[in-house]
């Protein structure tokens, strides 16, 4: 008898999961991240891409699943789209770095969303985002794409696949379809977050959930995708990554405890997370440096991901937000000037600023093998400014807040929640969801979590 295919092994994975096998930990870590996702979502209310989700969704009036923000119903797939846009708008979600970055909680509004439309409960909903965190990220951890020209969100393909037949409650066979039709129908170039960055930096990941929620139901109803997708003559593993292997019978289990969402990094700051540690060393630097004037160069020393992807020559004069919170020299020049990274950061008129194009002038970045030795554990970056009078000013920062070695707690993340509320939500609201998400498991109704998102004078 032949050896299971990859993707029958993920299938049965995702189809054998219960909410028995999650200890206390993981579950809690779940409530966290769902809470960061929903603080996200509120700061993207209003952005350009977002209303024209919305104003797509608008003309697919269905009474399955919930837009954030509205009081739109739609289909799952629009919904999973919209709302994961507004997840992923300001880079300020989840993250993790295995071979290949990416942001494993794109997932969860694609998972509430089919959640919703299925009447599924609060548990079933934990075990779906289990299971898309673990199988997105180990397979982060096996094989890179960016190097071969591919977007990290075809794993999101693979993962969410996985998540929505779990709560399609779809058998072994029709979850083994869904991750094939995902997958071979619908791969992304690495060309949406290569040069001056467009909406669609924020916007491919939610796509990426929306073609696999497609899938599943297409597998439901009996539909067949092209297999071996992974090992096949023409599958993932000769035309994207090389053969890589992956051990399932490991995944997160019962037994071994050892679920990947435990080792998700979250942010401190709305920008990239490869480069947080560089802000870090900004805002160290800055306390130590009396007169920006005086700086008469800049030299950072990173890691080769973060040379060859956060200073290409279109990160040196950003034009976009997309761009700007994806720029290395940008984002140490704004730390040095402000103290701080925040949303205001990537206003038009800050990008344009004329003080932090002087000091991004006068910088330099290079790889330290050091560095890149100790990615991707460590997304460390060191920080050296020369100043005019030749004295040199150095700051090391190897990892920092939202770090396995100093994650943000439960105050930590209803701290980042009610600050990204506070435009939109009054102080009751604001209780309203995080009461909500801190019983999610015993919720069996979803309604009342996308009232009290709403903002207050959208309400009726």
């Amino acid at each position: 008898m032949s050896e299971p295919t990859l993707a029958r092994r993920l299938a049965s994975y995702a189809c054998n999961l219960s909410i028995d096998d999650l200890p206390e930990t993981v579950t809690a870590c779940v409530r966290r991240r769902f809470v960061d996702s929903l603080a996200c979502i509120l700061g993207a209310y209003g952005a350009k891409p977002v209303e024209a989700a919305i104003a797509v969704a608008t003309q697919v009036h269905q009474p399955a699943s919930s837009v954030f923000g509205t009081d739109l119903r739609t289909t799952p797939e629009l919904a999973a789209f919209t709302n994961g846009i507004m997840v992923r708008f300001l880079d300020y979600n989840d993250g993790y770095m295995g071979l290949e970055p990416g942001h494993p909680s794109d997932s969860i509004p694609a998972c509430l969303a089919l959640a919703e439309a299925e009447a599924a409960t609060g548990s079933e909903l934990i075990v779906a985002i289990v299971i898309a965190y673990e199988i997105q990220m180990r397979l982060q951890d096996a094989a890179s794409l960016n190097k071969r020209g591919w977007d990290h969100v075809n794993y999101i393909n693979v993962a969410m696949a996985a998540a929505a037949a779990r709560l399609m409650r779809l058998d072994e066979e029709q979850a083994e379809q869904a991750i094939n039709i995902a997958l071979c129908a619908h791969l992304t170039m690495r060309q949406v977050r290569s040069g001056s960055l467009s909406d669609w930096k924020g916007c491919a990941a939610a796509n990426a959930a929306r073609n696999a929620i497609f899938a599943a139901n297409l597998a439901r109803h009996g539909m067949t995708g092209p297999a071996p997708v992974f090992e096949g003559d023409m599958g993932f593993f000769r035309q994207v990554t090389g053969e890589f292997g992956l051990d399932v019978e490991r995944f997160g289990n019962r037994a071994n405890g050892d679920f990947a969402i435990l080792r998700s990094l979250t942010k401190t700051f709305p920008t990239n997370g490869e480069l947080h540690t560089a802000v870090w060393a900004g805002i160290d630097l800055r306390a130590r440096v009396a007169d920006l004037d005086a700086i008469e160069t800049i030299h950072i020393e990173t890691s080769e991901f973060n040379r060859r992807v956060l200073a290409d020559p279109e990160k040196w004069r950003p034009r976009t937000r997309e761009t700007a919170d994806h720029s290395l020299p940008y984002n140490v020049a704004r730390a040095l000037m402000d103290g701080d990274i925040t949303l205001d950061s990537y206003a038009p008129e800050q990008i344009a600023d004329p003080r932090a194009i002087a000091l991004m002038s006068r910088t330099t970045v290079s790889e330290d093998p050091s560095l890149t030795r100790l990615f991707p554990r460590h997304l460390a970056n060191r920080v050296t400014v020369k100043l005019a009078t030749g004295e040199m000013v150095t700051c090391e920062r190897i990892s920092g807040p939202g770090s396995l070695e100093t994650p943000m707690e439960d105050v930590d993340f209803e701290r980042k929640f009610r600050r990204m509320a506070s435009p939109h939500l009054g102080r009751l609201a604001q209780d309203a969801v995080l009461d909500f998400v801190s019983r999610l498991e015993s919720r069996a109704d979803y309604r009342t979590l996308f009232v009290a998102m709403r903002p207050q004078d959208d309400r009726d």
